[in-house]
């Protein structure tokens, strides 16, 4: 079988494309943003799957090295070993390199002595076959992700010709190089020069050190643009979002000198940050240094026209007297997501600027005071962590999650004591890991977030102890004391900061290469905003490396939602988002180690995210974001929560209305059985053709259309169709598409009925269109469910990879629905479609069949499948998969994490063809021990499942 697969690759690769083949297809691989494509997934799952591997590579980056670390790690966990063989060509690899390599235990590393070594190839061992990439890539992170490169994925068996020839070549390279070694590399190190620094675009500067004349980036240019067109059109207050580092200071000086206000008061509610300020705004706005004052505990410069004012001092009655509410024509807050506090109400009910401008990095707060309402819900201008990084606004980071230290199968939780937190043992395995997934230079300047006071000073007493210089700092060190630690840390006299309850927000370290994370993640707000606390760009480190250790924490699910901003409290979008990490582009990397990733898939199976307090959490952010009660599609918009969470659990949302105790108007019962219909059916999507025939008809106030004006229509809207599914849609609609049971439920609200070969609205949804309310959740689900579609540009048939229910696979496949999705079970045909629907890991406790079916991957390519009982060789549907030639049979898999998951919704594998020589007739045992026949077979699928989706539904890697 293995060299017909192989066979047919080279076929189709090399003769004919139109040849059907497999996963040994040999590729071409360029980086593709867009399609979130990338050389550096391809490496990291051949590893993940390798046996071994030889990496023939000229240039190494530290930032190229570490996006393959976590997959090292794994290997080395598994006794799995690799070579990589370097050079010193053109003075390309730093020093800094080559001790990288050294910390990496599983792998053994050589530097070629060949003049102009210059080769790119990754060759990996796997257990049936050798695949190797060659091309114009380095193990550099732009080369494996940004820049635009070409590659070559070949295949081979072990006797192939081209694959003997390279590892002949290969071993003779490997033996002629020179051993890595710390000693080499000191000898390395004395006569190495670097390479001159890459030059930095002007449009991402943001340093003051660049350039005596500063000028504003992109993101400032369109910022004051925005600022400059809310004034414009009447607005008194303004709210900037920025992510941490992308230059607000320097933006808010910019709108300063633009407005140029007879008074300025920029308030902010730590006194370090206001002497920075200061230097920002002299450099943009000008004047004397006379003109720029401070109000704090230490200085009264009352009478400055730039006044730069902590919230303590200014927020007191005496000095608020002094100054006169009408003193200021522009005020500014810093960090104002602390707003809501008394002293800053205080202040701002007492000033009467011409204009308020509030700038923060995350305007959600975790207390329930509505930042937007404070200024208007006037949103100026929004960039956040992804978009920031996108823009080269910040410096580049590698999160790693690790897993936390283990002993005698106790893990770190929520409630370890502070001996388990601090057992040398575990310091040790700190240190080794941290050192491990390294730092820009190796020389680490880290913050270290730790879960509670007592823990961060031992720990720190603990890294001194054993030569690490390290400083603790908690809310009880003074503003001087915690300066004095900071410029310590710069300075390199130590290397950490350990500290609990401060630098979330607020400090500016620039220098902070390291950010190492020792406690449960309490929130998306707190974890970004730790995160940010690396992220501002300066010239000692080309990126920040992220190290957080994971313990068997409940809360570990946030930590997907956190990195990949999603916030739809969907459970297998976070398991798809731990374990697929392309959603992070340019030359930032996520990676998780294997065993981490096992301890968030724990959490999320735990985890109630569709809870009613969590529902409502969701829903009260978004109502304080747009000063309205929010419907389906501002969910949607906003990437807020999942409006499926929504339908799933209250059917309609008039209904989930009522649970937020909205004062709506009720609707009738009629009314909001219609609602049902449309949010249950077809708010899930599979296919746009019913939707848009339902919104011309209200947009246009049409009663009827005809099958010239729906075709019409669709063409219109340049979406795919036949005359199987202008019947299906039709019957859709009109409900006779739904088994009996489901018809009966609908048939009171029906909206539809067929007509003259057309679709004509019924009497009821006619009269009903009266109802403005009625209407408006109507036109609510219909645009909801066509955004959604847009997203996966609107699909007239199965997308790969795409969730579906088995009503809407039948719905989409034009296929017959005759009895409920529980009688349908495990498959069903029609119309020459069979549609196969597996359960994955049903556990030893599954209760919900007779038989325990053993359905399985047996990679990544072939399925083994059997019937329902009792079934033999001669039952139809066996006959049907023996024949199968005017068939089309689909696999849809869905994986079972728990006994309590409810999901209903099944993964699309694609399409398959049974293998006829494993169709075999077996007898299988049934829970009251009885032997019933079954039919056993093979399947080998059109496409092969991506590694990232295999392991997500099989939690293999093969």
């Amino acid at each position: 079988m293995s060299d017909l697969l192989l066979n047919k690759a080279l076929k189709k690769a090399f003769i004919d494309k139109n040849v059907e083949s497999q996963y040994l297809n040999p590729k071409f691989i360029i980086n593709d943003t867009d399609k979130k494509e990338f050389l550096l997934s391809v490496l990291q799952q051949e590893l993940l799957s390798c046996q071994s591997f030889i990496l023939s590579v000229a240039f190494i980056t530290q930032d190229g090295l570490n996006t393959i670390k976590t997959q090292l790690s794994d290997l080395a966990d598994k006794g799995i070993k690799g070579r990589i063989l370097t050079s010193t060509y053109l003075g390309f690899n730093h020093p800094d390199v080559f001790h990288s390599l050294l910390n990496i235990p599983n792998v053994e590393v050589r530097i070629s002595n060949k003049s102009g070594f210059h080769s790119k190839g990754y060759l990996f061992t796997h257990q049936m076959h050798q695949t190797f990439i060659i091309g114009s890539s380095n193990l550099t992170m732009s080369a494996l992700k940004l820049n635009y490169e070409w590659n070559v994925k070949l295949t081979s068996y072990d006797n192939g010709e081209m694959i003997s020839t390279i590892h002949d070549h290969l071993e003779k390279e490997w033996e002629s190089a020179t051993i890595l070694s710390r000693e080499w590399i000191a000898e390395f190190s004395k006569t190495y020069q670097p390479l001159p620094k890459r030059m930095t675009r002007s449009e991402d500067i943001i340093t003051e050190e660049v350039s005596e004349y500063i000028v504003p980036n992109r993101m400032q240019k369109e910022a004051l643009n925005s600022l400059k067109e809310l004034r414009q059109s009447g607005e008194r207050k303004g709210l900037v979002v920025s992510a941490t580092g992308t230059g607000k200071t320097y933006l808010a000086a910019f709108d300063v000198a633009s407005y140029q206000p007879k008074r300025f008061l920029f308030i902010v509610h730590r006194e370090q940050i206001l002497h920075k300020a200061i230097e920002s705004f002299k450099k943009v706005v000008g004047g004397k240094d006379t003109d720029y004052g401070v109000l704090s505990g230490q200085k009264k410069d009352l009478d400055a026209k730039y006044l730069f004012s902590t919230i303590q001092t200014i927020s007191k009655d005496g000095y608020q007297e002094l100054l006169g509410p009408d003193a200021f024509d522009y005020i500014l807050i810093d960090e104002v997501h602390k707003a809501g506090a008394s002293s800053y109400i205080k202040t701002l009910n007492y000033f009467k600027p011409n204009f308020l401008l509030g700038m923060t990095a995350t305007p959600e707060r975790t207390d329930g005071f509505n930042i937007f309402e404070l200024f208007d819900y006037n949103i100026a201008y929004e960039i956040r962590l992804k978009d920031a990084l996108e823009e080269n606004l910040l410096c580049p980071f590698h999160y790693f999650g690790v897993t936390d230290y283990e002993r005698d199968g106790q893990v770190i939780s929520e409630t370890s004591d502070l001996t388990y937190l601090t057992y040398f043992e575990r310091v040790d395995f700190l240190i080794d890991k941290i050192n491990y997934y390294g730092c820009s230079g190796n020389n680490p300047k880290g913050l270290v977030f730790c879960s509670r006071k007592d823990e961060a000073k031992e720990l720190s007493r603990l890294f001194n102890q054993r030569g690490i210089a390290s400083s603790y700092l908690s809310g009880e060190n003074s503003i001087e004391e915690r300066e004095q630690v900071i410029e310590e840390l710069e300075s390199g006299k130590i290397h950490y900061i350990f500290t609990v309850d401060i630098f979330n927000e607020g400090i500016d370290i620039p220098k902070i290469n390291q950010v190492i994370m020792l406690r449960n993640t309490e929130s998306n707000i707190i974890f970004i905003q730790q995160l940010g606390r690396g992220l501002r760009k300066d010239e000692s480190k080309e990126f920040v490396t992220v190290i957080d250790f994971i313990g068997n924490y409940q809360n570990n699910y946030m930590i997907p939602m956190a990195l990949s901003g999603d916030s739809s409290r969907n459970k297998n979008n976070l398991r798809r988002d731990t374990i697929d990490v392309n959603y992070m582009t340019g030359l930032s990397a996520i990676n998780f180690e294997r065993v981490a990733k096992e301890r968030i898939f724990k959490s999320i199976d735990a985890a109630k995210l569709n809870s009613f307090a969590e529902l409502r959490k969701s829903y009260q952010r978004l109502k304080n974001r747009l000063n309205r009660i929010p419907m389906l599609y501002d969910f949607e918009e906003m990437g807020e929560l999942d409006p499926l969470v929504i339908i799933q659990r209250e059917k309609t949302y008039d209904q989930f209305l009522l649970k937020m105790k909205e004062d709506c108007p009720l609707l009738t019962e009629q009314e909001r059985l219609a609602l049902k219909f449309l949010s249950v059916e077809l708010l899930f999507g599979g296919r746009p053709h019913e939707l848009l025939v339902i919104k011309k008809m209200i947009m246009e106030n049409k009663t009827y259309l005809s099958s010239e004006d729906i075709y019409k229509l669709w063409d219109e809207e340049s979406i795919d169709y036949n005359q199987d599914i202008l019947v299906s849609a039709l019957s859709v609609l009109d409900l006779s598409f739904y088994e009996a049971g489901l018809q009966r439920n609908y048939r009171p609200a029906q909206l539809f009925d067929q007509k003259n070969n057309g679709i004509a609205m019924t009497d009821f949804f006619n009269s009903s269109r009266k109802n403005t309310l009625f209407m408006k959740y109507v036109m609510d689900v219909v645009t909801t469910g066509l955004k959604k579609l847009e997203k996966q540009g609107m699909p007239s048939t199965l997308c790969l990879y795409s969730k579906y229910r088995r009503k809407d696979v039948l719905r989409v496949l034009n296929m017959e629905f005759k009895q409920n999705e529980q009688g349908i079970g495990g498959y069903t045909y029609s119309n020459n479609q069979f549609a196969i629907f597996v359960t994955l890991d049903k556990g030893k406790d599954f209760k919900a069949s007779l038989m325990a079916y053993e359905d399985e991957f047996i990679d990544e390519e072939t399925f083994r499948w059997f019937t329902k009982s009792p079934r033999t060789i001669k039952s139809p549907e066996v006959q049907i998969l023996k024949d199968f030639k005017n068939w089309t049979i689909h696999l849809f898999i869905k994986r079972k994490y728990n006994q309590n998951d409810k999901e209903t919704d099944f993964y699309y594998l694609g399409e398959m063809e049974p293998i006829i020589d494993t169709i075999e007739q077996k007898e299988k045992p049934t829970s009251d021990n009885k032997l019933k026949n079954v039919v056993e077979m093979d399947f080998i699928l059109k496409h092969r499942v991506e590694p990232d989706m295999y392991e997500f539904l099989t939690g293999k890697i093969e």
